[in-house]
């Protein structure tokens, strides 16, 4: 009891510092109506095995698109934007395969600095050079795995806006954060860091994930109610840090074991705007049914 006394503190502590005071229970208060156009992202993660299967995965994927998925469109905001995260040897190719149906390009990840001596990094000009148009910035196995802390997440997301690119913002608890009821402490001090320096103009091209980390490929789930609580809640986080138009115009997806069966619910909850798949999104058949999810919003 003491440790977790001591951890509630520290977390209480830093997101203290870092944004307004925020109570744990809030739901989003902002009064401005925004129309948020869906986004449906899939991040293949250290898959496939070879290109070829890559390519086949990107080409399947196409037959199976719906009437109402575009690119981004500001003349058609509800049409469902797609982006899929292949690994970096496979970006080019993918692209090829894929652009011609619409579906947009991103990196699953990058350094922040510019170019040297940074042995199996890749660089914003790297990614941008063949056709990403998005970074994933903060997911949590960059940072759990590779020690991402939310400086150098801050840098990446700062480094992808200045380079013409959107980042997507992953944020989200662990099991242990869930249970010490800190979720709410832990996601606002992610959210204050990682955007620290970030303009209200160039949150326009942001877009955050909400990932709760102990439903990610663990069989527990996070209800599409209490996401799209955590959803409303952010919304405060953000209209706090910059104003309510930047909160209701921010996109919010929802990230943690994404399925066909659990899709259509989520995206019936008016604070969530899309999905970031996982393993869902190494089947074209079951990716394809979560981009055409039923719409009743």
């Amino acid at each position: 009891m003491q440790f977790q006394a001591t951890v509630l503190a520290a977390i209480l502590s830093s997101a203290a510092a870092f944004s307004p005071a925020i109570s744990n229970n809030a739901a989003s208060t902002t009064s401005l109506s925004a129309t948020r156009q869906p986004i449906m992202a899939g991040n293949w993660k250290m898959n496939p095995s070879t290109e070829a299967d890559a390519v086949a995965l990107g080409e399947g994927l196409t037959s199976l698109l719906g009437e109402e998925t575009c690119p981004i469109d500001d003349e058609n905001p509800l049409c469902t934007e797609v982006v899929i995260f292949p690994p970096h040897p496979f970006i080019s190719k993918v692209r090829e395969s894929v652009e011609d149906a619409g579906i947009t390009i991103g990196a699953q990840s990058m350094y922040f600095e510019d170019s040297g001596a940074y042995t199996g990094s890749v660089c914003a000009s790297m990614v941008l050079s063949i056709g990403c148009e998005y970074v994933l910035c903060g997911h949590s196995e960059r940072r759990t795995l590779f020690d991402d802390d939310d400086a150098a997440i801050n840098r990446k997301v700062k480094k992808v806006l200045s380079s013409g690119m959107k980042p997507i913002l992953c944020i989200g608890e662990t099991k242990a954060e869930y249970d010490l009821n800190i979720k709410n402490e832990v996601c606002a001090m992610q959210l204050s860091k990682d955007l620290q320096g970030v303009t209200k103009e160039e949150m326009a091209d942001v877009v955050i994930a909400y990932e709760p980390v102990w439903a990610i490929g663990t069989g527990l789930v996070c209800g599409s109610d209490a996401a799209n609580e955590t959803h409303g809640f952010l919304r405060t986080v953000l209209a706090r840090m910059y104003d309510e138009e930047v909160a209701q115009a921010t996109r919010i997806q929802y990230g943690g074991s994404v399925t066909p069966d659990s899709v259509d619910e989520l995206m019936s909850k008016p604070e969530i705007d899309g999905c970031l798949v996982g393993g869902a999104s190494l089947d074209a058949e079951k990716f394809g049914r979560i981009i055409n999810y039923k719409h009743t919003k």
